[in-house]
């Protein structure tokens, strides 16, 4: 009797998680981890003799199982204070901040976005009279990793080789500015309200000025940044503080996501309650949009090529141009860029994140 107590309990166990997982509603997207979530697989004959079943199943399975993001925090626990990972999937986190572990650093990758941005260069702007300007972002494991003993790629020799390749740029460095609390503790991006000082230098080095007041604003809905999803521990979510003046609310953004020019926010409060909070800022993802300053004090326009990072940080330039326009190659292939803009006398800033540069196969 005392053999076949277990066996019933643990049958009744599996009957019981069996049920719940057939019961369960299937979810199709995780919040918490911003992906999609596996769907059931198509059962045919010829799926399951391929294996394709199984396989697809399997993921099925471990995506829509029952209560699955309380399972993922309790795994993460048990890695972090049980078995004293000081990682969990190269998650970790330290000063009160979450992160991903940024390691190591890919030749490879950085040798196509160089070659991404020298096609660029050589198609679009050698033979114009724009002024062409790069300024790298590192991530925040550049304040993070290495002092609290996590591998890190080495940021002054990643941003050093990448600037010889590319010499044909004016380099801005704005690294000297940065600290660990311009970013957000649970996401991978800066805080807007921390960076008008990088704004004023990038600027500056370009000859025009874009020094300004603003009124701080608070979104009123708690920002969980990506990490916070992906690591599955708990934390206070992030606050998100957005800064606006008379200009900027004067300031017309057209977006190009279609082709035709359509008018629409600076700041979208339809993106800023949605799945990524940190999309408010133009509208998260665009292969191509502009920002037109009626009331600027020069007729300058500004060309930046771009990733997430921009979305926040060209507002703040918008006060010292006439015209900025975003690029996005990561959504729009390089050899269509023409096909949107002349340059003539433009500045052309290359403003793109070391976490791009180092996985840099979106860039087409």
């Amino acid at each position: 009797m005392k053999k076949i107590i277990p066996v019933i309990i643990m049958t009744a166990t599996l009957a019981c998680v069996s049920l719940a997982c057939w019961l369960k509603p299937h979810t199709t997207y995780s919040q918490s981890e911003r992906r999609p979530l596996a769907s059931k697989p198509e059962l045919s004959v010829s799926s399951v003799v391929s294996g394709d079943f199984m396989a697809g199943f399997e993921d099925y399975t471990a995506d829509q199982f029952p209560m699955r993001d309380n399972f993922r925090s309790l795994k993460a626990l048990f890695s972090r204070y049980l078995l004293g990972k000081k990682d969990d999937n190269g998650l970790y986190s330290a000063h009160g901040h979450l992160s991903k572990i940024e390691y190591p650093a890919n030749a490879h990758m950085m040798d196509h976005a160089a070659e991404r941005f020298e096609y660029i260069y050589n198609t679009y702007l050698k033979d114009s009279d724009s002024k062409v300007y790069l300024s790298l972002i590192p991530d925040k494991n550049y304040f993070l990793a290495k002092p609290n003993g996590y591998l890190a790629i080495d940021y002054d020799k990643f941003i050093a080789d990448f600037r010889a390749k590319t010499d044909y740029m004016t380099y801005i460095d704005i690294v000297p500015l940065l600290e660990l609390d311009d970013y957000y503790r649970t996401d991978s991006h800066w805080r807007q309200e921390k960076i008008a000082d990088i704004a004023h230098l990038l600027a500056k080095s370009m000859g025009t000025d874009a020094r300004c007041d603003y009124v701080t604003n608070t979104l009123d809905h708690p920002f969980n940044g990506v990490y916070l999803g992906q690591s599955a521990l708990k934390s206070a979510p992030d606050t998100i503080k957005y800064l606006t003046n008379d200009i900027l609310s004067s300031s017309i953004v057209n977006y190009y996501d279609t082709g035709a020019a359509v008018q629409g926010d600076m700041y979208s409060m339809t993106k800023a309650h949605g799945k990524d909070p940190y999309e408010m800022f133009l509208s998260g993802s665009s292969p191509l949009l502009e920002i037109i300053n009626p009331n600027a004090a020069s007729d300058k326009e500004l060309v930046i090529f771009r990733d997430s990072y921009a979305g926040s940080l060209a507002p703040l330039l918008a006060p010292a141009y006439e015209k900025i326009t975003l690029v996005d190659i990561r959504y729009m292939q390089s050899s269509f860029v023409g096909n949107f803009l002349s340059f003539d006398s433009q500045d052309v800033l290359f403003l793109y994140s070391t976490t791009i540069l180092n996985n840099s196969m979106s860039l087409r």
